[in-house]
């Protein structure tokens, strides 16, 4: 008989029990996410769900992914995974919702290189809690237990989601033109793009720490930067019901510069007032600390505003009316004018 030791798979690094009790740990987070259209439990191999077809005259589906990026070093450095999960899902139901989409479900995938059942379940938990805010289930996911692969004690998330509309209220943009207004929504800070730059800037330019407490912030540095991304379809689903909008922008990588673009016919451009707003402090420190060209933050941050609506002049003051009488901010940008589909960007720090 051979005395030749016998390896198993968690001699390789990968614990399936951890992985067990993660999913026990997140099943009831997960669960309460759950719309009537679920079919099944978790725990199967994908998720089911059945379009309520007569909701709709003529239905479109939309989708979405996308992931968190270098935001996950914040959370690696505090230790705080319960936020992070809102991020991977905000990051999709914004991008289809400016397509005039529903988010009806959402799938998670995290990748570890060694599963913490405890860990796990918080990322989920957030994940879970985005979802029900923004009233889509969470039917499925993948936990993947990468031994030797990540770093210790890191991980990436990132997330899918499908949407539905019905045809008649599909946002492309072909219906904006000339004279459209365009209102500005707030973001909750730096949401989840532009963080190779702010970590470059905040930790080897400046030597900051995540526990640095900034005065303009009234907190620390890592509880700044780890603000969860705004969810919008609270305050825009019942906008694309009620009016005729002409386009809707997430304002995420790229900001003003790449992003409205994508939705301006030929022979318009977006003139935007960037002293409409008041820029949050997160903003203006990365731009001192780092003595970072305005026109490179307006390319890569939100700068405060993380949806922006493109409104016909007929329907700006019901659209304001609407969104004042839910105690909604918001912000008069600007217009679009005859151009050549590029962002121009004038007042505040740009001048008249």
């Amino acid at each position: 008989m051979s005395d030749k030791k016998q390896i198993t798979y968690a001699d390789a690094g990968v614990d399936i029990d951890a992985g067990n009790r993660a999913v026990e740990l997140m099943k009831e987070s997960v669960r309460a996410t759950y719309r009537p259209e679920v079919i099944g439990d978790l725990g199967g191999f994908g998720g089911l769900f059945a379009l309520n077809s007569g909701k709709y005259k003529n239905p479109v589906l939309g989708s979405g992914t996308d992931g968190v990026g270098t935001k996950l070093k914040i959370a690696f450095m505090l230790n705080k995974h319960d936020t992070i999960g809102q991020d991977a899902v905000a990051m999709c139901v914004n991008d289809i919702l400016v397509q005039g989409a529903e988010p009806l479900f959402f799938l998670d995938y995290i990748a570890v290189d060694k599963v913490n059942a405890e860990k796990v379940a918080q990322i989920v938990r957030g994940v879970a809690g985005a979802c029900k805010e923004s009233g889509c289930a969470l039917v499925g996911g993948e936990t993947a237990e990468m031994a030797g692969f990540y770093s210790n004690d890191e991980y990436d998330i990132a997330g899918f989601c499908v949407g539905v509309v019905e045809r008649s209220k599909m946002i492309t943009g072909d219906k904006v033109t000339v004279g459209d207004v365009l209102l500005g929504l707030p973001s909750t800070g730096l949401h989840s793009n532009g963080y190779s730059l702010v970590r470059k800037i905040c930790f080897e330019v400046m030597g900051m720490q995540g526990d640095t407490l900034v005065p303009e912030f009234g907190k620390t540095l890592g509880e700044e930067l780890l603000t969860p991304t705004r969810l919008y379809p609270n305050v825009c689903l019942p906008l694309i019901e009620k009016f005729n909008l002409h386009g809707m922008v997430h304002i995420t990588g790229g900001g003003f510069y790449e992003n409205i673009p994508r939705i301006l016919p030929d022979g318009c451009d977006a003139l935007v007032d960037a002293g409409a707003w008041e820029m949050p402090p997160v903003f203006k420190k990365i731009q001192e600390w780092g003595n970072v060209p305005w026109a490179e933050m307006y390319r890569t941050f939100n700068m405060g505003v993380g949806m922006v609506l493109l409104v016909g002049a007929d329907e700006a003051d019901a659209v304001r009316e609407h969104l004042a009488s839910l105690g909604e901010k918001y912000y008069e940008l600007g217009s679009v004018v005859e151009g050549s589909k590029k962002t121009i960007m004038k007042g505040g720090v740009f001048g008249e």
